[in-house]
């Protein structure tokens, strides 16, 4: 059975730009104004599934409510941890680390950022979540409001695209798309 997962990523945040990462700031007006034109029109969805930061799971909670389904959050559904290069734009790591953030950008599962998280690793907590998910709620749509970085490794693997190209896929804040998740975290773009 397939499960229909629609991915949204969160709005522009308080904080602004730069590698948000595991940093928990809010969203702006016109973050929260991005997400409920995303959704305008959309579903209808059985539940709604959330990365815990507030920049997500506020958006989710309150769209839960407005439809009525169930929300979930999903820790292992979280941003990619940035360590020494959470909130910082990629203009000040070039004064800073232009190396690593070159590196970084032509292969992000060969190089992690200081103290942070390795790609590999959280590629596998991100493709174990789904496989979850789709245990647990195979026939039926669910949207999963979320993060870049999730969302650019679940469409670069869908896309069938390269590892050194994770950082091409293009996902804007509030953002919407869509996937088929076949058994064994097989997945499938939807038009």
């Amino acid at each position: 059975m397939t499960l229909r997962l629609d991915l949204l990523r969160h709005g522009e945040t308080e904080l602004g730009g730069g590698l948000r990462g595991s940093l928990d700031d809010a969203l702006t007006e016109h973050g929260w104004a991005q997400m409920r034109a995303a959704v305008q029109a959309q579903g209808p969805w059985d539940r709604v599934l959330s990365s815990p930061l507030q920049r997500c799971a506020r958006f989710a909670e309150e769209l839960g409510a407005r439809l009525g389904v169930p929300v979930h959050l999903e820790a292992d559904l979280q941003e990619l941890h940035f360590g020494a290069w959470e909130g910082r734009s990629a203009a000040a790591l070039m004064e800073t680390d232009a190396e690593g953030l070159g590196l970084f950008w032509s292969d992000p599962y060969a190089f992690t950022p200081p103290e942070g998280e390795p790609v590999t690793q959280f590629a596998a907590r991100v493709l174990a979540a789904v496989q979850r998910l789709h245990r647990a709620y195979a026939g039926q749509r669910v949207l999963l409001v979320s993060h870049g970085g999730v969302m650019r490794l679940l469409l670069a693997r869908a896309r069938g695209l390269p590892r050194e190209q994770l950082l091409n896929v293009e996902v804007a804040h509030g953002a919407l798309f869509a996937l088929r998740v076949e058994a064994d975290a097989v997945l499938h773009e939807e038009a």
